[in-house]
């Protein structure tokens, strides 16, 4: 019996080391390819579109499919789906390092969120069957822990292989950490099904998918083509009818995948402003920072993966502490404080010049990972709190929808806001150098933004290099007054939604497991 009991313990860490690594790998996948974006202009060209795809594309997909990957998982089995995943993941990385074309990446990487999400549903569902109680609490925070992990040190990892190996080595390296994790868990994992799912709800999946497709093409081709071309018009328009197919789906279905009636509870709608907040207030700068650091600061891949520490380290602390806070404060104060610290290290960082030494951002930089941290750490559990028991599983996956596809959203609409804000300095700035072609300021204006100075000077020859990162470092200061706002605005938010909320959701063995109830809706609630 000891033997047995000895030996099940071991496949239960083997496979919670499984899950683990692959939690460490998604998040180094987004951060990654966000470090390499400016190598890869340089090896392979592309447009600023095109170079945007290589994150937005893979967080649209990873996003959008993440609930529908777990009511999959709920039919068809939870290992089944992880071993496809992990095995699709492994593919499409490899993939990656040898793509010929920035086009190609574009592809890969939507075809790598889908499979992203299909090993991370069903891998936490597959978690949530081998432990149980207080041990199921402690597996599911090492799981939080390994996302950290990956944040923290991904920007970092990846300028380190750029530098010796090359931007290629980013996705030989993932699918190398996807293997292990594959190997580790694809022996021991349990078959499990949840035997009430009721399949997937494919209208809502599809027009889900289509609504967030259409409108984040369009807010990344308007600053290429403009904001009233027939095109990104057309794009938008479509969104918007998506939109209302999908609600009309929703509103009609037996078991729907958003139950839009949550939307009824204020202190729900409260609890989605917090992943808006923290997407803009840190999501968005952990991709443009290093655009900035390495494409107009000069720096090396590697010294700006040391500085993004100062903005991402804090997320391996300030959660797990902010969460031992709740007894004494509110959960929706601590955030409300949170973001407001955020705000204050937007405000440094937007009075900092691009040539100012590296050393003069890490303050401003921690102040952010400081504040974004503290309701990082509580919206897991401020999710399954707001709303009655027996809709939390629903509610923290829409919650987590919300979360991931809100990233690739605000990424979308952050860097189309760079371009246009670069857009204006540079007319502002050459109005007096005579009549030089709207077209060709729009396109140094999107390589501005999108860090590449090289390529933008190429669209300017007349214009010298100081003028073109005049005009970025003015765009970047006017984003971050903008990010300001909307931070602050989740601050308000947040005071008034949730100042009287108890954190329940995360330290009551009774209520449904949030990560659980995240990936599988129809199971936590059955």
């Amino acid at each position: 019996m000891t033997n047995s009991t000895s030996e099940t313990d071991r496949s239960r860490l083997l496979i919670l080391a499984s899950v683990c690594l692959a939690a460490v790998v998604l998040p180094l996948s987004f951060s990654g390819g966000a470090v390499a974006t400016p190598a890869i202009g340089r090896d392979l060209g592309g447009s600023p579109a095109a170079l945007t795809w290589i994150t937005n594309a893979f967080m649209l997909s990873f996003g959008s499919l993440l609930m529908a990957a777990g009511a999959l998982a709920d039919e068809f089995g939870r290992k089944r789906l992880f071993i496809l995943g992990m095995a699709l993941f492994i593919v499409v990385s490899l993939a990656l390092s040898f793509a010929p074309t920035v086009a190609w990446l574009d592809v890969l990487r939507a075809i790598q969120g889908v499979a992203a999400a299909a090993s991370l549903s069903s891998g936490s569902a597959a978690l949530a069957q081998e432990f149980e109680g207080h041990a199921r609490t402690r597996a599911f925070s090492l799981l939080g822990t390994s996302f950290g992990v990956g944040l923290a040190f991904g920007p970092l990892l990846a300028g380190a292989l750029i530098d010796v190996f090359g931007w290629r080595s980013i996705f030989m390296t993932t699918a190398g950490i996807a293997a292990l994790a594959l190997v580790f868990g694809a022996p021991r994992m349990r078959e499990t099904r949840n035997p009430n799912a009721a399949g997937l709800d494919w209208p809502g999946t599809l027009t889900f998918t289509g609504t967030l497709a259409l409108f984040t093409f369009g807010v990344i081709q308007a600053p290429e083509s403009g904001w009233t071309s027939p095109f990104v018009v057309a794009l938008l328009a479509a969104s918007l009818i998506f939109l209302a197919a999908f609600i009309w789906v929703e509103t009609r279905v037996a078991r729907p995948m958003l139950d839009l009636s949550l939307f009824r509870y204020p202190r729900f709608v409260g609890v989605q402003m917090l992943p808006i907040g923290t997407c803009y207030c840190y999501i968005v700068l952990v991709v443009l920072l290093p655009l900035r650091f390495i494409g107009m600061g000069g720096l090396s891949e590697i010294d700006a993966g040391w500085l993004m520490l100062a903005l991402s380290a804090p997320m391996l602390v300030i959660p797990l502490a902010v969460a031992t806070l709740v007894r004494w404060i509110s959960a929706g104060v601590l955030s409300g404080i949170g973001f407001l610290i955020a705000a204050i290290g937007l405000y440094w960082l937007s009075n900092i010049g691009v040539g100012e030494p590296g050393h003069a951002v890490v303050i401003p930089m921690f102040l952010i990972g400081v504040g974004a941290g503290m309701p990082w750490g509580l919206m897991d559990g401020l999710s399954v709190s707001v709303v009655p028991k027996e809709r939390a599983g629903m509610a923290t996956g829409i919650f987590n929808t919300t979360r991931v596809a809100g990233e690739g959203i605000a990424l979308a609409i952050a860097v189309a806001m760079l371009s246009a804000f670069a857009q204006s300095g540079l007319q502002s700035a050459l109005s007096k150098n005579g009549p030089i072609a709207v077209a060709r300021i729009n396109e140094a204006a999107q390589r501005v933004a999108a860090g590449d100075l090289l390529h933008a000077s190429a669209s300017l020859p007349e214009v010298s290099p100081d003028i073109l990162i005049a005009s970025y470092a003015g765009a970047f200061q006017s984003l971050l007054h903008t990010l300001i706002a909307i931070t602050v605005l989740s601050a308000i938010a947040a005071f008034l939604f949730l100042s009287r909320t108890p954190l329940t959701g995360s330290d009551s063995e009774d209520s449904p497991s949030v990560v659980d109830a995240t990936v599988t809706p129809e199971y936590a609630e059955t």
